[in-house]
């Protein structure tokens, strides 16, 4: 994605909104819009422990993947989310799996299961690891958007929003197209590539400029989140 960071922060002056720092100016119908125009999408992927494969296997994911480069005609980028693993909801699981089992002694090693886990995760720091594949599209802007196409959308407002619709819906398109050719050309070698939708989309993005408070905040639906 575009450079999120700006000198602008380490200046002195005012309060500003976190907002203005940002490239992203709005995530709807599974794309984030950035400030300059152009769209991103963001694919989930799996992963795939390459040292178990076979020699043959190995040869022919790099041939797969080698391939795959080759077909592109535009920019990805490969993102990998590092975070701490979170356990809470699993011992919270296996909190009320205690309460309500009968058994005292399972009860017990229930108990001491979940001590073990708590140990285990603070002394080891272990990682939990997430890979997406960002696909960009940059539309290129129209000559015949002049100064006096500018004047007619100021008379006819209504015209203006259906054709920035329009406008939307095909260079969406385009970039789904993109995003197809990277699920087809990838899925050969044995990892699953699933499209964010909206609503994960802006949990990623919350997650990153947030990590240490996303785990203790509920977000509320998509549709009650104020965008733009």
């Amino acid at each position: 994605m575009e450079i999120l960071h700006s000198k602008k922060i380490t200046k002195s002056g005012p309060s500003l909104a976190t907002q203005q720092f940002l490239d992203v100016i709005e995530v709807k119908e599974n794309v984030v819009v950035l400030k300059n125009g152009s769209f991103r999408a963001i694919l989930a992927v799996s992963a795939i422990n390459f040292d178990l494969k076979s020699t043959d296997e190995q040869n022919a994911i790099i041939n797969q993947y080698q391939g795959f480069l080759n077909s592109l005609d535009f920019p990805t980028q490969i993102m990998i989310s590092s975070k701490k693993l979170n356990i809470e909801s699993y011992v919270q699981f296996l909190n009320e799996k205690q309460k309500i089992q009968p058994n005292e002694l399972l009860k017990m090693q229930i108990s001491e299961y979940i001590n073990f886990i708590q140990h285990l995760v603070s002394v080891s720091n272990i990682m939990d690891k997430t890979f997406y594949i960002i696909v960009p599209f940059s539309p290129i802007e129209s000559k015949e958007h002049g100064f006096f196409s500018n004047l007619f959308t100021r008379f006819n407002p209504q015209k203006s929003i259906l054709e920035k619709r329009e406008l939307f819906e095909t260079y969406r398109s385009q970039l789904f197209q993109r995003v197809e050719h990277i699920i087809v050309n990838l899925t050969g070698i044995g990892v699953t590539i699933i499209p964010l939708k909206t609503q994960e989309i802006v949990e990623l993005l919350y997650h990153s400029y947030n990590p240490d408070v996303f785990n203790l905040t509920n977000l509320v639906d998509i549709n009650n989140l104020e965008l733009r």
